[in-house]
């Protein structure tokens, strides 16, 4: 049996990855098993520096926190070397990241994950990986409504060049009547 400090330091990192999880707009399940260790600091590098918290813990504790978040279905991938990837600002981010190296390292797998309280299978978050960065997305909707705006900025402006050249010059004409 367990001592009372053992299982005060399990509760603390149970609420610790509950808190995580409760402050986050997505996560990502994965599992770590067979990556190198060159290709796991890479990855942690590149999930930190996006502001995205990479969390190794049991199966169990994880479970438990997924129960009190309400993501009790998440825990049908919590078997193995899994860790989950928790993102707070960018639901997309996590998801990116972590495709590359399921791509590129075998036994490296996404189990699953949840966006916005919505639970997501391996297809659903690489799915998500695919959607284009917000900031992307943003400047092609720009980009977009600009286009017509140009076009009929330039068709306004050949009407004044064709109509407007003779009217100011009609008007220079005329005898000022004074």
């Amino acid at each position: 049996m367990p001592s009372q400090k053992i299982l005060e330091q399990k509760q603390q990192a149970v609420a610790a990855l509950v808190e995580q999880m409760k402050n986050s707009c997505a996560g990502v399940i994965v599992n770590y098993q067979g990556i190198k260790v060159e290709d796991d600091t890479k990855m942690r590098k590149a999930l930190r520096e996006a502001g995205v918290k990479y969390v190794v813990s049991k199966n169990t504790m994880t479970g438990r926190a997924c129960d009190e978040v309400g993501f009790g279905d998440l825990k049908q991938y919590l078997s193995g070397m899994t860790a989950v990837a928790v993102s707070e600002k960018d639901p997309i981010v996590a998801a990116k990241i972590l495709k590359e190296y399921d791509e590129k390292v075998e036994s490296f797998q996404i189990l699953g994950g949840y966006v916005d309280g919505g639970m997501l299978d391996a297809a659903g978050v690489k799915a998500l990986a695919e959607i284009p960065s917000k900031e992307t997305l943003i400047a092609k909707f720009l980009g977009s409504i600009r286009s017509p705006l140009y076009n009929l900025a330039y068709a306004l402006q050949a009407v004044v060049d064709k109509n407007g050249e003779s009217a100011p010059a009609a008007e220079a004409e005329a005898p000022a009547e004074a």
